[in-house]
């Protein structure tokens, strides 16, 4: 198995075989809580004006997401696991554009699958990949505003690539190591109210769920659907 790294909006339209789509603080966090509570899809966007369109088409929808990390004005939430849990989700559809991650979902044309990645369900990721067996999986980071390299999206990177190679990093230290990163600063300043020090807990939680969400780009509009890849039994000698 051949593992690639790539970056951004490129990255993701060059991405080949199994295409991981990286985004930790906020965007795939999010999406694996909102399923974790039994929302029956996700649909990433690119463009706010294509979300607000679908809202209107589909009104008991919910529109959620962000532009610079900040809610948009008449969505039903932002880019924020904490806010999401003031949503009833289970069972609604979700409208979701971002910044950095849903542009990579959307741009991943090339890739014979795509998944999001993210720290909170890593585990199920390897699994799942080493399950397919692919000959290539790209692991794309999608960074600050799709735009520039940042510690969570690297770090989460290194962790999936380390495992799929049979490298096993330690992850005890990984919620410290990110609590100094200067993307995790918004989480603890009490004037960013749009990044709740919640979400800060919420996203560095490893290995939190036990599936995987595959981007289905058969459905109008492409939709995430959330694929269970439980954890093997302990065998008991």
């Amino acid at each position: 198995m051949q593992v690639k790294v790539a970056d951004h909006v490129a990255g993701a339209q060059s991405a080949e075989g199994i295409a991981v789509v990286i985004d930790v603080f906020r965007a795939f966090s999010v999406a694996a809580y909102a399923f974790s509570r039994g929302a029956a899809a996700v649909i990433p966007v690119a463009e706010v004006d294509y979300a607000r369109q679908l809202k209107r088409e589909h009104p008991d929808w919910f529109l959620i997401g962000e532009r610079h990390a900040r809610p948009l004005p008449g969505f039903d939430c932002g880019n924020s696991p904490a806010d999401l849990e003031k949503l009833d989700v289970a069972g609604r559809t979700l409208i979701h554009t971002t910044h950095a991650g849903t542009q990579g979902l959307t741009n991943a044309r090339q890739a014979d699958e795509v998944i999001t990645g993210a720290l909170v369900n890593a585990g199920a990721i390897v699994r799942y990949i080493q399950a397919r067996q692919p000959s290539i999986v790209t692991l794309v980071r999608m960074g600050h505003e799709a735009r520039e390299n940042c510690d969570e999206d690297d770090l989460c990177a290194e962790l999936l690539r380390s495992r799929l190679l049979g490298e096993p990093m330690p992850v005890a230290g990984i919620r410290e190591r990110l609590r100094k990163a200067s993307s995790a600063e918004k989480f603890f300043d009490p004037a960013c109210d749009w990044a709740p020090e919640r979400d800060f807990d919420l996203c560095t939680r490893v290995d939190e769920f036990d599936f995987v969400l595959q981007l289905e780009t058969g459905a109008s509009p492409p939709r995430l659907r959330k694929i269970d890849v439980p954890k093997p039994p302990i065998e008991i000698v």
